[in-house]
Parts: C-alpha cells; structure tokens; sequence
C-alpha cells in the first residue's frame, strides 16, 4: 500500500465534522508506515509513531517530500480543516486567558475593589463592588453612563469603583488627571458625571470648566492635576488594566465576571451580577 493511499483511506473514515481527528490518524498510520516495529493498537495509532523510534528506519528524503505533498493537497482540498484549528485554538485560548485572569483577579483582589484610594460612587462600604474602567472620550461609555447612574439609584447598597483608562487621546489622559484631582476634593461621582455626560472633546479645556462649574478650588485642582501623586496613581491604574488584559473601554468588573463595551441591557447584566454575587458572598468584591 503507498503512502498516499494509506493516508487517504484514513481519511476515509471519518465524517466531515471529524476530519481534524482522521487527518491525525492518517499521519500516525503513515508514522506506522514509516516506523513498522511500532505496532497499531486498538483501532487507534500511537502518536509516537509518527516519527521513527530510535530503534526505526529514518524517514528517506522521498517519503519526507511525499508525506508533505499529501499533507497540502489534502489541506488545500479540505481548506475548511484550518478553520477548525482555528476555531479549537481560539476556543483554548480564550479559556486560558479566562483561567490566567481568574486567577490575577483572585491575586489582586484588594488592588482591584478595595483600594484604599478607589475612585467611588454609590455606597462607600457596599456589600458588592462594581469595577468599570473607562475614558472619558470614550463614545461606549458615555452611552453606557445611564446605566450606571440606574444601578446606583436602584441599589443601595452596591459600591462603583471608577478606574481610568485613557487609551485613546492626549485629552483623556488630561481628563482622567482631572477627575482624580476632583476626587481630592470630595467631587468625584460629580466631576464624572458631569465630564462624561457633556458634549464634544474631553480634554483639559473642558475640564477645567468643569471643575469651575462645581465650584472647586481652582487653584489647588490645577496643582493636584499637575501633582506626581495623581501621575502614579494614574499609572497605577494603567498597569493593572495592562496586566489583566483590559485593552478597550468601558470594560466592567463583578466578582470574577466581565462585561466588555457597554451593551443595551448592561443595567440588566449588571443588576443580574450583583443579585448573583451578593446573594454567594462574594469573596473579592
């Protein structure tokens, strides 16, 4: 039997929804093939024997050209197999990402909802934290805002931590240093409420109007926004997002679960999240 044919007839005994499986097996039978000492068992060949065993005949030049040749005319008829390994790779990788992030949370709990220095709206000592990274120039957020304020109104006892993440203009990061400086003088929810739910760039401009209209003191916002300490914490923020993986805004946060962008039903989602949480205690947020 030639090598193409035993490939084939592999092939051959799986349906389309098992090709990826029947492609590995023809390539272990050629290994077989290659490798006759190893023996065939139970219907299944052994992965080993794809390559020669030490005790085995290496692969010729010849039957090296001819298993690639196989390979690609069979992926080039059956093109549809690499989209399977995709998808499977994608599939695994997404679990792991979900695994890594799991754990980091668990890790970095206190840094994540309980920071001392937390940026925070609702209820200062709320059973369950909510976590929303944003930016201020960020259309989805704007849009997601409402929803947020619904939450708060609607429960009394859940606690927003406000995280940001100015990834998409110098005026962001000028705005976030901004609302930090608000945050020193008891203006936080205020400052951000107002920031996000007003029109046009958000940059230091605006913002210092803003501040004007909540009546702040203008000289020591200006010297808080310009302050190393509202720098590190800024870059505090920015690591972590980094290190979980928080690459786009808005992105929030319960417990070990995440709602990337700001859906049309996020108040349902979050609402649903935080009845979840409460009602299993929590052991992080």
């Amino acid at each position: 039997m030639t090598l193409k044919t035993t490939f084939w007839n592999s092939l051959n005994l799986a349906s389309t929804g098992k090709r990826c499986a029947a492609a590995l097996l023809g390539l272990a039978l050629l290994g077989s093939a290659f490798s006759p000492a190893v023996p065939f068992v139970s219907g299944a060949a052994r992965a080993d024997t794809v390559a020669p065993t030490a005790g085995g005949t290496a692969f010729s030049d010849e039957q090296k050209k001819a298993l690639g040749d196989i390979i690609k005319d069979y992926l080039i008829k059956n093109p549809e197999i690499m989209l399977e390994v995709q998808n499977a790779y994608d599939e695994k990788s997404a679990k792991e990402q979900e695994a890594r992030s799991k754990a980091f949370m668990a890790e970095n709990a206190k840094s994540i909802f309980r920071a001392p220095n937390s940026s925070v709206a609702g209820n200062p000592d709320g059973d369950i934290t909510v976590v929303e990274f944003f930016d201020f120039n960020c259309g989805y957020c704007k849009h997601g805002l409402p929803e947020v304020q619904k939450l708060i109104a609607g429960d009394k006892n859940v606690r927003v931590v406000f995280k940001e993440l100015p990834i998409l203009s110098k005026g962001s990061e000028e705005a976030a240093k901004a609302a930090l400086a608000a945050k020193r003088q008891g203006k936080y929810w205020e400052f951000h409420q107002a920031m996000l739910g007003s029109k046009g760039q958000a940059n230091e401009a605006s913002a210092l109007k803003v501040a004007e209209s909540l009546g702040l003191d203008m000289g020591k916002f200006k010297t808080d926004m310009a302050s190393d300490e509202v720098k590190n914490e800024l870059l505090e923020m920015l690591k972590l997002a980094k290190a979980m993986g928080v690459n786009g805004t808005p992105h929030f946060l319960v417990g070990d679960k995440s709602i990337p962008g700001a859906p049309e039903d996020l108040h349902e989602q979050l609402e649903t999240l935080v009845t979840d949480f409460r009602k299993n205690k929590c052991p992080t947020c």
